[in-house]
């Protein structure tokens, strides 16, 4: 049997603005939020919209986030409380996503313990496992990035390298879960840890 490693990471409410957690959350209750209908009128709204300009704004006051790799007082880099172990590596503007998605989770070096299709609808958000061993979370990430690039896969958004970089949850009815949640999962709760379920 795996084990399950307890990530730990902040949850923030809409709009982008607010940078004070409302608690902290894992990979399951992430899970749960995005493949149920939390944020599913927005993110309908958002993927018909032609203006570019019109979509970032209404993105970032519309749709809660997190910051998977890493527990905040405030979402800012000196605001750290400690590092999650998670790394959020985004790919935009995505020709085939499925084709893509397959290429992840069947990857040779990095672990996927969340996969899920962005709020725009043509990228992929891959949350994965890593040991910093001492490393800034800046110059761990450039390293990954530079593998991923290594074995022919897209280019990474580079804001990642970013520690307190947020990443806006979407609906994705399709989202893929490491299997090692699989009881978790069936378990249907959600389980608080800093206040109250906020769904």
């Amino acid at each position: 049997m795996m084990e399950t490693t307890d990530y730990c990471f902040s949850f923030f409410r809409k709009p982008i603005q607010n940078i004070e957690p409302i608690r902290a959350v894992g990979i399951v209750d992430v899970y749960r939020y995005i493949i149920g209908h939390y944020a599913q009128p927005q993110t309908e709204a958002l993927r018909l919209m032609l203006s570019s300009s019109e979509a970032k704004r209404y993105k970032a006051t519309h749709f809660d986030y997190c910051t998977f790799s890493g527990l905040f007082r405030k979402r800012n880099e000196k605001e750290l409380i400690m590092h999650s172990g998670l790394m959020c590596l985004d790919f935009d503007h995505v020709d085939n996503i499925g084709e893509l998605k397959q290429q992840l989770l069947n990857h040779e070096y990095f672990d996927t313990e969340l996969l899920f299709v962005s709020p725009s609808g043509n990228g992929l958000k891959w949350i994965i496992p890593v040991d910093l061993k001492g490393w800034e979370h800046s110059r761990y990430f450039k390293a990954v990035a530079n593998c991923i690039k290594a074995t022919g896969l897209p280019l990474v958004d580079m804001s990642g390298s970013d520690v307190a970089r947020s990443c806006f949850l979407s609906y994705d009815p399709q989202a893929y879960i490491n299997h090692k949640y699989k009881d978790d999962v069936e378990e249907n709760i959600f389980r608080p840890r800093l206040g109250e379920c906020p769904f």
